[in-house]
């Protein structure tokens, strides 16, 4: 079979098949999303389009009695969380993911489930609230090159 006009190999494939191997992971996880469980976003670096003008720069989640603040570049962090009443930062600019307490302060980055970026792996995160506690999980998902 020919692709882009030559033989196909490993370095020429059909293009849809690949892409659907690579979100395999990415589309499982999204499709077990509970869709009773709310989802915020906000603004990253490289959101210019008229849609993301929409989006706010940061977010505050309260779920189960934790206080989340959301923001794109940790960097950015204009508020002592611990002094603010937050149980968690979630940031995500440096696709490092990643997870510390610093100050009683769950600072937590998942990572990029999108397109491999440098080296790093693909992830996401998960938090988990139970009996007022919360908790981070990395979730290192596997994508298949050619």
């Amino acid at each position: 079979m020919a692709c882009c006009g030559r033989k196909r190999s490993k370095l020429c494939a059909d293009p849809i098949r690949l892409f659907m191997r690579e979100m395999s992971d990415r589309l499982r996880f999204w499709k077990s999303w509970p869709l009773s469980l709310p989802l915020q976003l906000c603004a990253g670096n490289v959101d210019k389009a008229a849609w993301a003008q929409k989006l706010p720069e940061t977010e505050v989640v309260e779920i189960g009695g934790i206080s989340i603040y959301v923001l794109h570049d940790l960097a950015q962090l204009d508020l002592k969380p611990e002094a603010s009443g937050f149980s968690v930062v979630i940031s995500g600019h440096s696709h490092v993911p990643k997870q510390e307490t610093r100050n009683g302060v769950l600072h937590f980055n998942p990572g990029s489930a999108g397109p491999r970026r440098f080296k790093l792996p693909v992830s996401v995160g998960r938090l988990i609230v139970e009996n007022g506690a919360v908790r981070g999980e990395i979730l290192q998902l596997s994508v298949d090159h050619p």
